[in-house]
């Protein structure tokens, strides 16, 4: 089997995107033509040359390669004729499959998983998104291991899945990365301790948390940059932002809050990528209030809409989420042809674009009223002997001000509705009128 060249070279792969299609499920022309383009933008999406792309229609799947043998003798012909190094197949493969996919094409074999591992993989950037993406590849490479991935190398960066030639042939030893994996696993385990402790920091300071999600390329980072005034990378391609960011900003009624950009999802996302950025995804789960950011100009943004969301309910399981739909990119639909959008407005919707600015002034508006609508405003005399009930102020509320007195302190607080009452009950005082 011949190697295709390292993407650390700087060469571009010439790279054949193979789109199966399975007749049984009706799949429309344009339907098959949208997976077409995004399976093209994730192989960009690390520099690939893509030179072809093909839907290949299916009736049943072939348990040793997938595809059905005029199919399979059909595309190799199209692989040594573009001399393609790597052939994406957005589809699972089994490592069988895939082995004998490779010996038959003679030229690497990605399935949709492995192409996503390795896009996190070129763009994580902190320690932290480092571990989550090798913990991934790690437990993607594991069922691998066993007579159908004996031909991984030992690369010059990534995680083996499309770089060429390295120092060495290396056989993974299962024993060896199952030692991998619990150590990479019990570093997580530490980040989601930290993760815990920070946001122990930010309730004790009562600044809320906003976390945007959405399906990749929807836009989040483009908003979170307007919001925040802060450049954050915000580019048209698929998975632009992995590693999360958090910074702080005002509200119109001086309201502070954190906002969180997250990595964005898409469907099919491999389940060993879930289960690994956990300790990061739980910002979603611990976040006050969630923004569901969606590319209202997408003719697919009612089934992006529905993969998104079903992704959160696997997060938060049962755990009460307040999210709210934020249709972004509105300035690039026909106001007369705004189906979608205008039923999801309807629906307590907001449209905005993070471009032009339409719609902003709106979304701080209605951010100002969900958390005005959970706090209330009072000041108390507490007397100078009471540093119990002032630190308990302190912890649970966000004072306003604070005016000593002789004998007292007074002290105006906003704190959230349940726990006025507690705070009254416990220290026996009551709100000056």
């Amino acid at each position: 089997m011949t190697d295709s060249p390292a993407l650390t070279d700087g060469i571009q792969t010439i790279t054949l995107v193979i789109v199966p299609v399975f007749s049984t499920r009706n799949d429309k022309g344009d339907s098959a033509a949208r997976k077409i383009d995004e399976a093209v933008g994730l192989a960009e999406a690390i520099q690939l040359e893509v030179c072809t792309s093909k839907e290949v229609k299916l009736t049943k799947i072939r348990p040793a390669t997938l595809f059905g043998s005029g199919k399979t003798n059909e595309i190799g012909a199209l692989i040594k004729e573009e001399h393609v190094g790597v052939t994406i197949v957005d589809h699972p493969l089994t490592p069988i499959q895939q082995r004998n996919l490779e010996l038959e094409w003679h030229c690497k074999v990605l399935d949709r998983t492995a192409l996503i591992l390795e896009i996190f993989g070129a763009r994580a950037r902190t320690y932290e998104g480092r571990l989550q993406v090798e913990l991934a590849a790690l437990q993607y490479q594991r069922s691998r291991l066993v007579r159908s991935w004996t031909h991984l190398e030992r690369q010059r960066g990534g995680f083996g899945f499309i770089g060429g030639p390295g120092e060495s042939q290396l056989e993974i030893d299962r024993r060896l990365t199952d030692q991998r994996i619990t150590k990479l696993q019990g570093e997580i385990v530490n980040i989601r301790k930290t993760r815990t402790l920070q946001r122990a920091s930010r309730e004790s300071a009562a600044i809320p948390t906003v976390a945007l999600v959405g399906y990749t390329n929807a836009g989040k980072s483009t908003l979170f940059n307007l919001l925040t005034k802060s450049d954050v990378v915000a580019k048209d391609m698929l998975f632009a932002t992995l590693d999360p960011t958090m910074r702080g900003i005002t509200l119109p009624s001086g309201q502070e809050i954190i906002l969180c950009d997250t990595v964005g999802f898409i469907s099919d996302l491999p389940t060993e990528l879930v289960a690994s950025f956990r300790a990061t995804l739980e910002e979603i789960v611990e976040a006050d209030l969630v923004l569901h950011v969606q590319d209202a100009s997408s003719a697919e943004a009612a089934k992006h809409h529905r993969t998104v969301e079903k992704i959160v309910d696997g997060l938060v399981g049962d755990e009460p989420l307040h999210m709210i739909d934020v249709l972004n990119k509105i300035d690039l639909v026909d106001p007369d042809a705004r189906g979608y959008q205008s039923r999801a407005a309807r629906d307590q919707a907001v449209c905005i674009s993070a471009v032009s600015g339409e719609g902003i002034d709106e979304l701080l508006k209605l951010l100002d009223r969900e958390f005005a609508n959970r706090r209330q405003v009072f000041t108390y005399d507490i007397p100078s002997s009471d540093g119990a009930a002032l630190a308990w102020l302190y912890k649970n509320g966000e004072v306003i001000n604070y005016l000593p007195q002789e004998l007292s302190n007074i002290v105006k607080v906003a704190l959230q509705t349940p726990d006025v009452g507690r705070f009254e009950q416990r220290f026996n005082l009551e709100p000056l009128h």
